[in-house]
């Protein structure tokens, strides 16, 4: 299989060590990667501001750089939900329909693609899971405590395989860590507070490292866990997976 490999603008310029750690993991399970140099942003921001149609220029552009690869990964389950789920602005040509398709968010396409779930890693920290709002309920990575599913993980599935962790339970699984792209900027007072209790739950939970599958919401809980000087680390799961500790 020939996959691209799409790096979120906001990872490419603030969190380079991500993108790279997506790519090792990957070539370390025998993928055959590209990374195409003309990518751009997918247009999740102008989205999600309610500017969608000021957007289609940077999805045609998506669509044209990504179109001929058999698999697109990311380390980013918002940017992949915005791709599969609002595409829908341009027109449905096959190209359009074949990447909205063949998207996926890494430790999905590594665990539902590859079939893997032990990829060699060891990292022995207690570890808790950030199970942010679009991979969770969007792209169906686990399962939702407001319903009454049996019970899953992606995100856990591929963790307790790594050598020497130690996954915490939260008392809240999976509630909002009031990122949420723009309402952060919006809502400024509402996202800090959410943010906060977020972390609160993985202090109690006696938590060393925090992690997920979305670097944006990760990005939101350490910009207030340096803030607030508190003992803990923020971690994206691909570097966790990427980890030889």
């Amino acid at each position: 299989m020939k996959v691209g490999l799409f790096i979120p603008c906001y990872v490419n310029q603030l969190y380079p060590k991500v993108g790279i750690a997506t790519l090792e993991l990957l070539e370390k399970l025998g993928v055959d990667v590209d990374y195409p140099t003309g990518q751009t942003c997918c247009g999740q921001p102008l989205g999600n501001s309610g500017y969608e149609s000021d957007s289609k220029g940077s999805c045609q552009l998506f669509v044209e750089n990504f179109k001929n690869y058999d698999y697109i990964v990311c380390p980013s389950g918002s940017c992949v939900y915005h791709v599969k789920k609002h595409f829908d602005i341009l027109e449905q040509t096959e190209d359009v329909v074949n990447v909205r398709n063949n998207i996926y968010e890494l430790s999905q396409f590594i665990f539902q693609v590859l079939g893997k779930t032990n990829v060699g890693a060891s990292f022995p920290y207690k570890v808790g899971i950030h199970k942010s709002c679009h991979g969770l309920r969007g792209l169906r990575l686990g399962s939702c405590s407001e319903r009454m599913d049996a019970h899953y993980s992606i995100e856990e599935s591929l963790l307790k395989e790594v050598k020497g962790i130690q996954l915490k339970t939260l008392n809240r699984v999976d509630e909002c860590c009031g990122f949420g792209g723009t309402f952060s900027i919006f809502e400024e007072a509402i996202s800090v507070k959410m943010g906060k209790d977020r972390i609160q739950d993985h202090l109690s939970s006696d938590v060393e490292v925090i992690t997920g599958t979305d670097q944006s919401c990760l990005m939101h809980l350490d910009g207030l866990i340096n803030r607030n000087n508190q003992p803990l680390k923020v971690m994206h799961i691909a570097e966790i997976l990427n980890s030889t500790l």
